[in-house]
């Protein structure tokens, strides 16, 4: 790594003197020695620094279920790992020790994105997720990294609240197959109060990816009571993706427990879920998850032909897998929307944490 930090994309200068960060819409104006919102691209000099390059909060191999991916090679294993930091601010936050911290020697594991492309091959994992935190910020790290694994045959997938701007947007996800983007309300008012941030930025990528991409991308909402769980809400999201997606977008809607900000918040009851569930289905999505709970039947994915089960989940274990190798329905022929290849077994849902011992 350069003295000093890895240079960092996506800013310019402006004629007051300060530089302004030009990666998400915050567009944060540094003057010398500042740091964005996201705490980890600061203002050194002339320059942009990312502070996190090569350092991470640890490293794990997961299912895939478990970003949650269920059309993305379904029942692989992934190298998961994140940094620290994050562009959004939301009170809800479930990984908040990461992505809310401020402190860069928690980041005790440091890898190369050759070490990481390595310890997947040698995990056996079929893609290496950034996670944990948002990638968004991390982003030239997440890209070399992605470069490194593609560079080994290995798939890559970012799981993302997806607040960016177009450029930066552009180059991030050419590097990418696969992303999970969190969809966190259909309002701006939840976006502004609770997450410090606006929705239609969030619309742009999942348009952008849908249009002009051939990412497989999934979306994923939290719902929690009394702020984004309204059925009215809920259909108002519903009817969006169905006419700016399609039906064949997953998504997933899972259950929220309290943290962070807002721990005077009760947990998602499951009937919540179930009741979102069956209004996407009732809108036309072909694929509607519910996660964070033991539901089979919201766990399963279904033939949207003939309604068969094809994958049964529980959780993050499968069942019983029924999908042909080139994607469809064995019963009727029907097409299923996804990534798949030929099945043997299931990783199951095992955590294994991993460390990756060469020194960046």
């Amino acid at each position: 790594m350069p003295d000093g930090g890895y240079p960092g994309r996506y800013w310019h200068m402006l004629e007051d003197g300060r530089m302004q960060c030009d990666l998400c819409p915050r567009d944060c104006r540094l003057h010398e020695g500042q740091r964005g919102a996201c705490f980890v691209r600061q203002r050194i000099g002339e320059r942009m620094v990312l502070t996190t390059y090569g350092r991470s909060s640890g490293f794990c191999i997961d299912p895939i279920e478990k970003k949650p991916l269920n059309h993305f090679y379904p029942g692989s294993s992934v190298l998961s790992f994140g940094t620290a930091g994050c562009n959004l601010a939301c009170k809800f936050c479930q990984n908040w020790d990461i992505s809310k911290s401020r402190e860069m020697d928690t980041l005790a594991d440091s890898a190369s994105p050759e070490a990481i492309a390595g310890a997947a091959a040698a995990g056996g994992c079929r893609s290496v997720a950034f996670t944990y935190n948002d990638p968004v910020i991390f982003a030239e790290y997440a890209m070399d990294a992605a470069d490194a694994c593609h560079a080994r045959g290995i798939k890559t997938v970012a799981v993302t609240a997806g607040y960016m701007h177009d450029r930066a947007r552009r180059e991030f996800y050419a590097r990418m197959d696969a992303a999970n983007v969190d969809l966190k309300a259909f309002t701006d008012e939840f976006y502004f109060k609770l997450c410090g941030a606006h929705l239609q930025p969030v619309l742009d990528t999942l348009v952008y990816l849908r249009r002009e991409t051939g990412v497989w991308f999934e979306i994923t909402t939290l719902l929690i009571p009394g702020k984004n769980d309204s059925s009215e809400e809920i259909t108002a999201e519903c009817k969006w993706i169905m006419k700016e997606l399609g039906p064949d977008v997953p998504l997933h809607f899972s259950a929220f427990h309290p943290d962070y900000k807002m721990m005077d918040v009760p947990a998602t009851p499951t009937a919540t879920l179930t009741r979102a569930r069956k209004i996407a289905l009732e809108e036309g999505l072909h694929y509607v998850y519910t996660g964070n709970v033991h539901d089979s039947e919201g766990g399963t994915t279904y033939c949207p032909g003939c309604k068969t089960p094809l994958i049964v989940r529980d959780w993050y274990r499968i069942d019983d897998y029924r999908v042909t190798p080139d994607g469809h329905c064995p019963g009727c022929g029907a097409a299923i929307a996804g990534r798949y290849e030929q099945f043997e077994r299931a990783f199951g849902p095992r955590r294994i944490p991993v460390a990756i011992n060469r020194a960046f």
